[in-house]
C-alpha cells in the first residue's frame, strides 16, 4: 500500500491542464465583452458605480479597466495592458484588449483539439514579427521642416483620438487647443507641466488655455479685496512659510510673574511676524506666493502695500509657476533677494465662471500651459478631461516618433491581407494558426461597423477586395456608412500606437495560453489575525 502523499495545505484548489486554459480564455472574452461596444467614433459609453456611490460615465478602455476591480488573475493581464497602452501611448487601449480577446478566441477551437499551446505561441510571435515589419515599411513619414504642415498633422491625429470620445463634436475647436499646448512645452514634452482645471458652468467652447499657469484662487482673508488684482512686470515670492500667528503646541509652558513680561512674549510672536513681511515687503516682489497658510494680519499688511499674496497653493501649482516664471521656493524670509524672486510679464486675476483665478502670463521660462475646461456636469468634465489627456498623449508621441497610419481599421485589414497570404506559403499547423490570428485581427473594423449599427460583413467584404487590390489605406468610412481612403480623408494615427497595441496584445495572449495550471490557496487569504495582546501574542 503506498502512503498517500499530502502536498498542499488542506482546501487548497488546483485545477490544470486543458479545461483550465479554456476557463481562462472565457474569463478574458467575458472582459473584452464589457469594453467591446467603446470603440470607435459610434462607441457608447460605460456608467460604473465605484464603492462610495460615485457615479463614472467614460469610454477610455483604461478607465474602464480599472474601475471595474478584476479579481480573475488570468483576465488581470488584459487589465494590465490597457493600463500599460494608457501610459505609453495614452489612445488605443480599448483596441489593445479587444485584440487580445480576439486572438484567443480564434485560437480557442485549435486549443480544444490539442494543439500544443507552444505552437501557439511560437504562431503569434511570428504573425507579430511579421505585422511590425509590414507597419514600418507602409507607415508614412512626416516631414517635419513645413512647420504648417506638421501642424495640421498633429491636430489630425489629435482629431483622430477624439473622434471617439464624448467631444468629438467639439474636435476641431480641442485639437487646435491640444496642439497649442503641446508645442509650448520644451524638448522633453513633459506631461506634468500641462496642467487641467476644471470649471463648473458655461459651454465646452468657453474653455481656453493659457500660456503660463493658472490655478484656482486659494483661501484668503479679510484684506484681500484691497489689494490690487493686475501687475505689470511683476516679481513673484514663492515660500513655504506660514505668515500667521502660530497657536503654541500644547505641552508648551511659560511661567511670567507679572502682566509685563506676558506683554513682552505676545510682542516677541508679533515681532517676528512682522519681521518676516517687512523682508518680504522690502525684497521687491508684489505677489507673494505660499505653500502654507498666509493669516489675516499678513493679508492686511500686504494690501496696505500693493501687494497681492495668496497662501495654501496646491504644491503641483507652485512648482508649475516655479517652472514657468523662475525663481526659487524659498523656506526662510530673510534671503530674500532679486535671483531667487520669479518674474511675469502679467499677473491678473480673474472671474471663470463661479471661481476666481489666478493667472501668470508672459513667463519667461514659459514651457508650461494650463487648459481651464468649461462644462455642465461634473462627469462630464471628467470624461473632456480624460479625453483630453489621451490627444495630448497622442500628439507627444506622433512629435517624437514621426511615423503615421491611417486609422479606422485600414491598417488591421492590411495586416490580416499580409498575414492570409503568408499562411498559404507555409505547411503544417502554423498554416492554420496564422490564417487564424489573421481573422482575428478583422475584429478592429468590424467592431467599428458593429457598434455604428452598420452590415459588417458586406462592408468586410468591400473591404478585403479593396486591399486585394493593393489599396492599402481603405478603412471604414462611419460618416458615409461605407468604404473609404482613410489616409486621404485624414483619419491618422501614429505608427507607434499600432506598434504598441500588437506588441502587447500578443503577450497577454502568449502569456495566457502559456499557463496550463492554476493553484489557488483559499485558506492562507482568508484568515483573520488573531485578536490578543499586540505582537500577535495571546491573551
Amino acid at each position: 500500500m503506498q502512503p498517500q502523499i499530502v502536498l498542499l495545505k488542506e482546501g487548497t484548489d488546483s485545477s490544470q491542464g486543458t479545461p483550465q486554459l479554456i476557463s481562462n480564455i472565457n474569463a478574458c472574452q467575458s472582459i473584452v465583452d464589457a469594453v467591446r461596444t467603446t470603440l470607435g467614433p459610434r462607441g457608447m459609453d460605460k456608467l460604473i458605480v465605484v464603492k462610495n456611490g460615485k457615479a463614472n460615465i467614460s469610454n477610455d478602455g483604461a478607465t474602464i479597466m480599472k474601475l471595474l476591480d478584476v479579481v480573475h488573475p488570468a483576465a488581470k493581464t488584459l487589465v494590465d495592458i490597457a493600463k500599460s497602452q494608457d501610459a505609453e501611448v495614452g489612445d488605443g487601449t480599448t483596441s489593445v484588449v479587444l485584440l487580445a480577446g480576439e486572438f484567443l478566441k480564434h485560437i480557442k477551437p485549435y486549443v480544444e483539439e490539442g494543439v500544443h499551446p507552444r505552437i501557439i505561441i511560437r504562431s503569434i510571435r511570428k504573425c507579430l514579427q511579421l505585422c511590425l515589419e509590414k507597419i514600418n515599411k507602409i507607415s508614412i513619414k512626416i516631414n517635419k521642416s513645413n512647420a504648417t504642415e506638421f501642424r495640421s498633422l498633429l491636430e489630425k491625429c489629435a482629431a483622430t483620438a477624439m473622434s471617439s470620445k464624448l467631444i468629438s463634436q467639439q474636435r476641431v475647436f480641442f485639437s487646435k487647443m491640444v496642439v497649442d499646448a503641446v508645442l509650448l512645452l520644451d524638448e522633453l514634452l513633459p506631461l506634468n507641466m500641462i496642467g487641467i482645471k476644471k470649471v463648473q458652468g458655461g459651454g465646452l467652447n468657453d474653455s481656453m488655455l493659457v500660456a503660463g499657469v493658472a490655478f484656482k484662487k486659494t483661501f484668503s482673508y479679510a484684506g484681500f479685496e484691497m489689494q490690487p488684482k493686475v501687475y505689470k512686470n511683476c516679481k513673484i515670492a514663492l515660500l513655504n512659510i506660514e505668515l500667521e500667528l502660530k497657536a503654541e503646541r500644547d505641552n508648551a509652558e511659560v511661567r511670567v510673574d507679572n502682566v509685563k513680561e506676558y506683554q513682552q512674549i505676545v510682542d516677541a510672536e508679533w515681532n517676528i511676524l512682522y519681521g518676516k513681511l517687512q523682508k518680504i515687503h522690502e525684497s521687491g516682489a508684489n505677489v507673494v506666493l505660499s505653500k502654507l497658510p498666509i493669516g489675516d494680519v499678513a493679508t492686511q499688511f500686504f494690501a496696505d502695500r500693493d501687494m497681492f499674496c495668496a497662501g495654501r497653493v496646491p504644491e503641483e501649482d507652485l512648482k508649475r509657476t516655479l517652472k514657468a516664471c523662475g525663481g526659487a521656493v524659498m523656506s526662510a524670509a530673510h534671503d530674500l533677494k532679486d535671483s531667487v524672486l520669479g518674474k511675469c510679464d502679467l499677473f491678473e486675476e480673474r472671474q471663470i465662471g463661479g471661481e476666481r483665478f489666478n493667472f501668470f502670463r508672459g513667463c519667461p521660462n514659459a514651457k508650461t500651459c494650463t487648459l481651464i475646461l468649461r462644462g455642465g456636469a461634473e462627469q462630464f468634465l471628467e470624461e473632456t478631461e480624460r479625453s483630453l489627456h489621451d490627444a495630448i498623449m497622442i500628439v507627444r508621441r506622433t512629435i517624437k516618433s514621426d511615423a503615421v497610419v491611417a486609422g479606422g481599421g485600414a491598417i488591421e485589414m492590411e495586416l490580416s491581407k499580409m498575414l492570409r497570404d503568408y499562411s498559404r506559403t507555409i505547411a503544417g499547423k502554423e498554416q492554420l494558426l496564422i490564417s487564424a490570428i489573421a481573422k482575428a485581427l478583422e475584429i478592429i473594423p468590424r467592431q467599428l461597423c458593429d457598434n455604428a449599427g452598420f452590415d459588417a460583413t458586406n462592408i468586410l467584404n468591400k473591404l478585403r477586395q479593396k486591399h486585394a487590390q493593393g489599396q492599402c489605406w481603405y478603412g471604414v468610412d462611419i460618416n458615409q456608412e461605407d468604404i473609404s481612403d482613410n489616409y486621404a480623408l485624414c483619419v491618422w494615427e501614429p505608427a507607434i500606437i499600432k506598434i504598441n497595441a500588437l506588441t502587447a496584445a500578443t503577450e497577454a495572449a502568449s502569456l495566457i495560453l502559456s499557463v496550463d495550471e492554476t493553484i489557488k490557496n483559499q485558506t492562507s487569504g482568508d484568515q483573520q489575525p488573531q485578536m490578543g495582546r499586540g505582537m500577535g501574542r495571546p491573551m
